[in-house]
């Protein structure tokens, strides 16, 4: 069995302790999760894994000829030949061991060296190359390549002419092509769509070997990982099951450390203000200083609260009134070159309360709807008409760019909020990952990234009632995530918007919208529904309107179709399945009992005092009798029911 493993390794930079005697093992079938706040050592502790740094201190250990695929979260380039001939460099593994077989294969022509030993090593090549799969690489790196959403077209492509998302999704294909014994991957959903996620939360859920990585994607941990290893302030500990689970414990965990740190932080106080009241009068200067010595010892026992534990919350400025109808988009159509159309004839009614998600692979169109909506994109044809006082705010991935200048975070932010939540300001910082002294940077000197989530708070904090999100969940980790997502709920307006973030989706849309190949297709419930739905199609079990109006089926009459199943009627359905599941439960327990009590009465009838006695005997054969009828008619219902239900 391949494996890594770690024997209390230890690194530190400068005074900072990044791995205190950290242990590990990871072998085949192996699905870790490393999570911990930002800057708490993951990616560090991934390169150690990796062999590309060093410890101060400790064992790292690898099998011998192991296997190890790594993928950083950003950073890689590829050029210089085609997409196909780039997923072909995956192999190099191979091309070596085919050479040393040709290698071989000449000295057992020539006799030379031991032919015994010459010839079990080349069958030990032959296996290896089997297993790893390096006969089928052309096939897999077309899978693979496809799986996480190139085109057949891409194929032939040169590789600079993809973007950087694109590029990382390069070398994420190259590191699964590998087939690695061990599979480190940094952040690897970052730039993929949700397509793309699903893909490989297949390929994972599949993968033979074992795999640690990085996200802060929920819904894909929860799918993929069985276990969670928790990286903070330098120590490293492991919770068995989904990261759903590993949350629920360390929330349990996290209660008593609060009231740990709330009663410690209330004895810093207390010697703290003793300090600073008396420690300049000379009659107490004793007492302030042994005062100022229990506070040393305690300050190196301070008790520091994760981050990314910390229960933030925060909500919007009341959303000004609008009507019921914010938006009544007409026959609106988009064309990139003049000759196909990214949208078409679409026909939308955004009404008050709305929760719509835009769902659609790259290139449907999602972007520019949200864009044309917003009033960023004229050059459409077909007519928007807005509802009475609707405020539009936006928020896109160039929201960024817009941020220039030497204020700082605080005084940028400060500058978009309305009066009362000045007060709250830091505290909604600390939610977007700006703590500490880091809203004293000033805004030239801040990364994309950043940027990018100072616009998104900006935004927020404007009294505005209709929403247009463009992808906010990036660049904000899970507990921003879940901060972002409670203030959604909770405002009081109408949001339209596109996430690659399925959990985030999930949690917060009422209604779906799916572009696809310049159609456009609207469905009144939530995402999960709309998920079924898709599934129950491509099943067969409910006919698409497009197969309908195409006529791709014989036989209409037996099959649903899925322009006549609304939401509502579906709501009905699931509710009225619920009941009958509930009467069949019923039934059963009343059988149960009915057949004990039969039981019961069988049982006295075969005692000598009943069948000995003839009045007994007939008295207790009626009660046999009755719950017979009794039982009879349960049967019968329970039948009648049971059909019911395979109706559904």
């Amino acid at each position: 069995m391949a494996f890594i493993q770690f024997s209390q390794v230890s690194l530190a930079y400068g005074d900072r302790d990044i791995l205190k005697d950290v242990s590990v093992n990871l072998a085949s079938g192996s699905k870790v999760a490393l999570t911990g706040v930002n800057g708490a050592g993951k990616s560090t502790l991934i390169k150690i894994m990796a062999g590309l740094i060093q410890p101060d201190e400790g064992q790292r250990v690898a099998q011998k000829d192991i296997r190890i695929a790594y993928l950083p979260q950003s950073g890689l380039t590829h050029k210089g030949c085609s997409l196909r001939d780039e997923a072909d460099k995956a192999f190099e593994f191979g091309y070596k061991l085919t050479e040393e077989l040709e290698k071989i294969g000449d000295e057992l022509k020539t006799g030379s060296g031991n032919q015994k030993v010459l010839l079990e090593k080349h069958d030990k090549i032959l296996t290896e190359l089997e297993d790893s799969g390096f006969n089928r690489r052309k096939i897999t790196a077309e899978q693979v390549l496809l799986g996480l959403g190139f085109s057949k077209d891409d194929l032939d492509r040169n590789t600079e002419e993809f973007s950087g998302g694109w590029q990382m999704r390069i070398a994420l294909a190259k590191s699964l092509m590998v087939n690695p014994d061990i599979l480190l991957l940094d952040e690897p959903t970052n730039y993929l769509d949700l397509e793309a996620r699903g893909w490989l939360e297949k390929f994972l859920n599949n993968y033979k070997g074992g795999f640690l990585l990085v996200s802060h994607d929920r819904y894909f941990l929860d799918h993929t990982i069985n276990e969670v290893y928790e990286l903070f302030g330098g120590e490293l500990r492991r919770y068995p099951g989904n990261f759903t689970h590993y949350e629920k414990v360390r929330e349990i965990e996290l209660e008593t450390l609060i009231k740990e740190y709330e009663k410690q932080q209330e004895e810093i106080q207390h010697l703290q203000d003793f300090i600073n009241r008396f420690g300049y009068k000379a009659t107490k200067a004793a007492q302030a200083q042994e005062r100022q010595k229990m506070l040393d010892k305690l300050l190196e026992k301070e008790i520091v609260i994760p981050e990314n534990l910390k229960k933030i919350h925060f909500k919007f400025p009341p959303a000004p009134h609008s009507g019921r109808l914010v938006a009544t988009l007409s026959e609106i159509s988009k064309s990139y070159d003049g000759c196909k159309n990214v949208i078409n004839n679409l026909d939308l009614v955004l009404e008050n309360g709305d929760r719509l998600v835009v769902a659609g692979q790259n290139g449907a169109g999602k972007s520019t709807l949200l864009r044309i909506l917003a009033g960023e994109d004229g050059d459409f044809s077909g007519e928007i008409k807005l509802g009475s006082g609707v405020s539009i705010g936006y928020f896109s991935q160039d929201s960024a760019e817009k941020l220039t200048g030497n204020q700082t975070i605080l005084e940028v932010v400060e500058e978009s909020a309305p009066l009362e939540l000045i007060p709250k300001i830091r505290d909604m910082l600390g939610a977007f990952l700006f703590r500490g002294d880091d809203v004293f940077k000033t805004v030239n000197v801040l990364s994309g990234g950043e940027k990018s989530r100072i616009a998104l708070l900006k935004l927020l904090l404007k009294p505005i009632n209709l929403l247009i999100l463009d992808e906010p969940t990036n660049h904000l980790d899970m507990h921003s995530k879940d901060v972002l997502l409670k203030a959604l709920k909770d405002f009081g307006g109408t949001v339209i918007f596109v996430s690659h973030d399925r959990g985030f989706i999930e949690e917060l849309s009422t209604r779906v919208l799916e572009l696809k190949d310049g159609k456009y297709r609207i469905f009144p419930g939530d995402y999960k529904y709309y998920i079924q739905r898709l599934e129950d199609e491509s099943n067969g079990l409910i006919v698409s309107s497009e197969a309908i109006n195409e006529k791709k089926t014989e036989n209409l009459s037996t099959i649903k179709s899925a322009t006549q199943l609304s939401w509502e009627e579906q709501k009905r359905i699931d509710s009225e399945k619920r009941k009958i599941e509930k009467a069949i439960e019923k039934l059963e327990l009343q059988i149960s009992e009915e057949e004990e009590k039969k039981k019961v009465a069988e049982n006295k009838l075969a005692s000598p005092e009943v069948y000995s006695n003839g009045e007994k005997a007939k008295s207790v054969q009626q009660e046999i009798e009755k719950i017979e009828k009794k039982l009879e008619e349960l049967n019968q219902q329970w039948e009648e029911t049971a059909l019911r239900l395979e109706e559904f």
